[in-house]
């Protein structure tokens, strides 16, 4: 019965080897998993010395169309850094945290970097090649770390970052999930009574012989426009959506439109803003204080910000500063960064402390834009049922003035 040197791990992720007996590979992972352990792989142990390295490859359905979330890279560095802290070589902690990884995009990628990397090419440099899984930030941070030889350190820093980043865009989403839900509920309710209940009430008052109300004789003119058009009314609403995404993606100008109007919005512009701000202080301290130049952190920091009028300012100061000119004066010649943001990284840059103001400046913000969220879904949520409320109650409203004339009709 061949005999194999086998590799695997622990629940709490210690690797563990062991000589077993198996009739074949599948038993020998079997008899493995009936252990305990999760299986990474054997080499099959002859007499000839001979070694023939198996491996079990998950099978990964559907990974290209998997999207890799700020939560699955904060997943990602915590395990790989926890291992590299523990004494796991690098290459084992990859295979240990790709067979690990829910996600399976990443856990495909994860397994080509430390394919990469046993073939001697460095981390960052393994990470690079997959730019469309793994962020700029990350790659920046290891290479740090890899250079500094504190690449666990400069994980942890990763994983806590894309965790306060994935807390701050979910809080957006919360902010805006609430009315989005109640306009579409809106639209399909009054689209349901104009084209299935007004025109049941159209013919009960067309026996009457009389003239309606105005109300509701507009009310009855628009049914009967939207279910004449209805296809078109479809096409109409399909193709601007259509149209509108194209323009996003292709148009530079078109994108920037958007942006600078969505900064313009009451209250939701002053969460935009808000949220630019946490994303930009947390970026410009995680990398900064992880060794990164002031101009490779500004670089990487406009990209994060989500609004491209603020990258554009953030690209304008990350110039001047390269030229020699103090950050905080260049923020405040942009005027795209609230005054509290000037003044605190001149501060930093005066008493050489510009790490703890960057840290304080996204914790600030951080805790702003869960005041703002929790003070928007006060005020939007009574607003928009008075709204529904409103509409619902107008058409009603409307159908049922004849029947309020009832008398007046009949005489």
């Amino acid at each position: 019965m061949p005999r194999y040197k086998v590799r695997a791990y622990t629940e709490g992720g210690e690797l563990v080897e062991d000589i077993m007996e198996a009739p074949s590979i599948n038993d020998l992972i079997e008899r493995v998993r009936e252990k305990g352990y999760h299986f990474l792989n054997a080499e099959e142990i002859g007499e000839a010395k001979a070694e023939k390295v198996v491996k079990e490859v998950p099978k990964r359905r559907f990974a290209l169309f998997q999207r890799v979330g700020d939560r699955d890279i904060s997943l990602f560095c915590r395990q790989l850094g926890a291992m590299v802290n523990a004494g796991v070589g690098i290459i084992d902690a990859l295979e240990i945290v790709a067979d690990q990884m829910p996600n399976k995009k990443l856990a495909q990628a994860t397994t080509e970097v430390a394919k990469n990397v046993s073939e001697g090419m460095s981390l960052s440099d393994a990470m690079s090649k997959r730019q469309d899984v793994f962020p700029e930030l990350v790659i920046n941070l290891v290479a740090v770390g890899e250079e500094t030889g504190e690449l666990d350190t400069a994980l942890m820093r990763a994983s806590e970052y894309y965790e306060k980043i994935a807390m701050i865009k979910g809080k957006i989403k919360s902010a805006s999930f609430y009315p989005a839900f109640v306009l579409v509920v809106a639209t399909v309710i009054v689209t349901g009574i104009l084209y299935f209940l007004v025109p049941t009430f159209a013919e009960i008052y067309e026996g009457f012989g009389a003239s309606l109300p105005l109300p509701t004789q507009v009310l009855i003119n628009l049914s009967n426009a939207l279910r004449e058009n209805i296809v078109y009314f479809v096409l109409f609403v399909v193709g601007v959506s259509v149209a509108f995404r194209y323009a996003y993606v292709k148009s530079y100008s078109f994108r920037k439109g958007v942006h600078r109007f969505l900064l313009r919005l009451p209250k939701f512009g002053d969460l935009i803003l808000k949220s630019a701000m946490a994303k930009f202080g947390r970026t410009m301290a995680t990398l900064f204080a992880s060794g990164v130049s002031i101009e490779r952190a500004l670089e990487v920091a406009g990209k994060v910000t989500g609004n491209l009028v603020i990258k554009e300012a953030v690209d304008r100061v990350q110039k001047e500063v390269t030229e020699g000119q103090a950050m905080w004066s260049s923020m405040e010649r942009s005027g795209q960064f609230p005054k509290l943001v000037v003044a605190m990284v001149k501060v930093g840059e005066e008493t050489g402390r510009l790490d703890e103001m960057l840290d304080t400046i996204a914790r600030f913000y951080e805790d702003e834009v869960d005041r703002t969220v929790e003070g928007l879904i006060t005020l939007i949520e009574p607003l928009l049922i008075v709204v529904l409320g409103t509409i619902v109650g107008a058409i009603l409203v409307a159908l049922y003035l004849p029947i309020f004339k009832l008398g007046e009709l009949i005489k």
